[in-house]
């Protein structure tokens, strides 16, 4: 039994109690290792979490109302400065309202410059003789249509396709035309041409001459109410700027001519009228210079459209005529030269200006011009020349002497010409008239 008997206590033997010995030894060094670890990790969250803290307070939002301590860097602005701020707000502003107002000006000027220029430009095409002629209206007094080959006006007019209306004149037998103008201008629709053709017979043409006949011996008195040319003249009264034209259409009839180009009868067609030569020269001279009337002896009424037709192309061409003599300098108009002649570097192109500076005098033609400039091939060799001569009256027709080649034909320029030119180059007046 006490062999088997279990030990109740154990029994350490010397190399086991110092093994024990050793054990909690190295357990504490591992305790203290563990334990400076544990501390040190302890600062280091310390350490991270001062940081945040002084880096959220460095970034934190200011307090409103101006509440706390205000930043060392900023500084306080006083009244008198916010105020003069605003100012120079306000005046930047208004400063830029004023630029922006004073383009829109100018932007609104060239606009009503280009529509202007645009208007004028419309109103000039408009008066050139092809689109005028379209303006025109031939107004034919229905008296006229009752005669024999009137209908050959007719015709002619629509071959051409020209306006033309059928209505009654003040003057019974007359033609007269009518302009239509652009819009706007001068606040009318049409305007009434100045000329009027009046197409008579031998017979009413004797009338008129025995009437004229009888003012002449009479002193001017008025002739009797009944006659042909009571109405005339007081169409002439109403308004005198009216040119007349009378038209005798007489197949019958012969005429000639004076000197003066005025159409006379015959000695046969006086006699079958029983009119003497002094009789038609007298009546000529008081209805052309005291009353403006014009007088042309015709065979027929084709004669009388080729005037008529002839006086409406006059008509349509007098608008642009009188717009350029308006102008300062009215030789200078819109063609094909008016921009000037191009002139090279080297010279060429000035002989072209010279002879187109010489055309601008009346009537010199281009073959002039090239005569001159052949001659004397620049203004200041003809200068020279000019100044060579000892009397004004050789100057004066330097130039008459050259010959001028045109058409096949060879003629000299004059001394009319000749004279013009020296005056225009040698005058020292200004104003002196050349012609």
């Amino acid at each position: 039994m006490s062999v088997l008997r279990r030990a109740t206590t154990w029994e350490i033997s010397e190399s086991e109690s110092s093994d024990v010995e050793a054990k909690p030894d190295l357990n504490h060094s591992e305790a203290v290792t563990k334990t400076k670890e544990a501390q040190s990790s302890e600062e280091k969250c310390k350490t991270v979490t001062a940081t945040k803290r002084e880096f959220g307070q460095t970034l934190s939002t200011p307090r409103p109302q101006g509440s706390g301590t205000p930043s060392p860097g900023r500084k306080r602005r006083t009244k008198e400065e916010v105020e003069a701020d605003r100012q120079k707000a306000k005046e930047r502003k208004e400063e830029r309202e004023r630029q922006r107002a004073a383009r829109a000006h100018e932007k609104e000027e060239r606009r009503q410059e280009q529509l202007r220029r645009r208007e004028e430009a419309e109103n000039l095409k408009s008066l050139r003789p092809e689109n005028c002629l379209k303006c025109l209206t031939v107004r034919i007094d229905p008296a006229l249509l009752q005669q024999d080959g009137s209908d050959v006006l007719l015709d002619t007019l629509a071959t051409f396709e020209w306006r033309f209306s059928i209505e009654s004149q003040q003057l019974s037998h007359s033609i007269t035309w009518s302009r239509d103008l652009p819009q706007g201008e001068d606040g009318a629709v049409s305007v009434e041409e100045e000329q009027v053709v009046l197409v008579l017979s031998v017979a009413d043409f004797m009338d008129i001459v025995i009437s004229v006949r009888k003012m002449l011996d009479s002193e001017g008195e008025e002739t009797e109410t009944g006659s042909s040319l009571s109405p005339l003249l007081e169409c002439l009264n109403r308004d005198a700027k009216k040119v007349v034209t009378l038209l005798v259409t007489d197949s019958e009839l012969n005429y000639r001519t004076n000197a003066c180009g005025e159409p006379l009868l015959d000695e046969t067609s006086q006699s079958k009228l029983g009119l003497k030569n002094l009789d038609i020269e007298e009546v000529l001279v008081y209805l052309q210079l005291c009353k403006n009337i014009s007088l042309v002896f015709l065979d027929g009424w084709q004669d009388v459209t080729d005037h008529v037709c002839a006086l409406t192309k006059a008509l349509s061409k007098r608008p642009f005529k009188l717009l350029t003599e308006r102008a300062e300098l009215p030789f200078c108009v819109d063609g094909s030269w008016a921009s000037g002649v191009r002139v090279e570097r080297d010279g060429s192109g000035l002989t072209e200006v010279w002879s187109k500076q010489i055309q601008q005098l009346n009537r010199v033609s281009p073959a002039v011009a090239s005569a001159v400039t052949a001659s004397y091939p620049s203004p200041q060799l003809l200068l020279q020349a000019y100044q060579s001569l000892a009397s004004e009256e050789e100057r004066k027709r330097l130039l008459a002497g050259l010959l001028v080649k045109s058409g096949g034909k060879e003629r000299r320029i004059g001394p009319e010409i000749s004279a013009r030119v020296y005056r225009c180059f040698m005058a020292q007046n200004p104003q002196l008239v050349l012609d």
